[in-house]
């Protein structure tokens, strides 16, 4: 399994932005978008490795995963 497996990748839809929007929070700040879900999912899971090889390259630690967590009831609760 690769390290990247280990953070959470959302895209969904913007009204405000009209396009995909992709994100990975606790890891990365920012994220990608587009007019198509596969593509900005894609994009999202290269910036997502490219980040985890930053870290790396940087001696930082990496953030702790954010996988496995419930994060859609857990939006919602701050909604």
């Amino acid at each position: 399994m690769k390290e990247s497996a280990r953070y959470v990748k959302i895209v969904e839809w913007s009204e405000e932005d009209q396009c995909y929007v992709g994100s990975s929070p606790g890891l990365i700040y920012g994220g990608c978008h587009g007019d198509n879900e596969r593509e900005v999912f894609d994009e999202l899971c290269r910036i997502v490795e490219e980040a985890v090889a930053l870290y790396k390259a940087d001696g930082k630690a990496l953030p702790p995963p954010t996988s496995g967590r419930d994060f859609a009831n857990k939006m919602q609760q701050v909604a």
